[in-house]
């Protein structure tokens, strides 16, 4: 595989993404700028397309409900209107800055899959969830590149 293919399927990882994708691009010896628009390209893949497959969770949630898997689809449903209806005040306000700055903070737990989640979950529009996801993706990216680069070390 590719050094820019190998970079672009590690950016598609769950909490890895592009973020730690760069950083072992890095390591591994591979163009910088190859690297980082390899990385950035799995960031943008990203942001656009989980946005438009997480409502396909409810779907499948709903045809569940005559399953032997019935309980957990009715209790996972009414979980997810329950936060939407608490969360909707909020997130109208706050949603797109929050965002940003939950998918930017390069921790474990954090990224662009766990903010499409959560924006599926909290009912931001696709509108407003792709430009966050895209933006804090890029910034989680700038905020390991720059230690990787040893722009912060000690003089």
């Amino acid at each position: 595989m590719n050094s820019f293919a190998e970079i672009f399927m590690l950016s598609l990882i769950p909490t890895f993404e592009g973020r730690y994708a760069i950083v072992y691009g890095m390591g591994r010896g591979y163009p910088l700028w190859e690297t980082l628009f390899a990385a950035a390209l799995g960031v943008l893949f990203l942001s656009l397309i989980l946005p438009l497959l997480l409502p396909y969770i409810d779907l499948v949630m709903l045809k569940l409900e005559d399953t032997p898997m019935g309980k957990f689809a009715e209790l996972y449903l009414r979980y997810v209107e329950r936060v939407r209806r608490k969360a909707h005040p909020y997130v109208e306000r706050w949603g797109f800055p929050g965002l940003i700055v939950f998918v930017a903070i390069p921790l474990p737990g954090t990224g662009v899959w766990t903010g499409a989640l959560v924006a599926y979950l909290f009912g931001i529009e696709k509108k407003t969830a792709v430009p966050a996801l895209i933006l804090g993706g890029l910034l989680s990216m700038a905020i390991t590149l720059v230690p990787s680069l040893g722009l912060f070390g000690a003089s």
